[in-house]
């Protein structure tokens, strides 16, 4: 029980850390407004957990 809080206690603190790195060190970049930088932000995250679950499904698979 104590390693999941504990586990859960990291991921809020590391989302903490990162929502304030955005939120703070977001204006000092100069990245430009652009359809396909939206589009990219938008489905990579998608796609690299898509990409991950279907290799885990595959490993799965094999030890089967």
């Amino acid at each position: 029980m104590t390693t999941q809080v504990g586990f859960i206690l990291k991921v809020l603190l590391a989302s903490a850390a990162l929502s304030i790195l955005i939120k703070y060190g977001g204006p000092y970049l100069s990245i430009p407004a652009s359809p396909a930088l939206v589009l990219m932000v938008v489905f990579l995250p998608t796609l690299i957990m898509a990409v991950t679950f279907w290799q885990r499904s595959r490993q799965y698979r094999q030890l089967d």
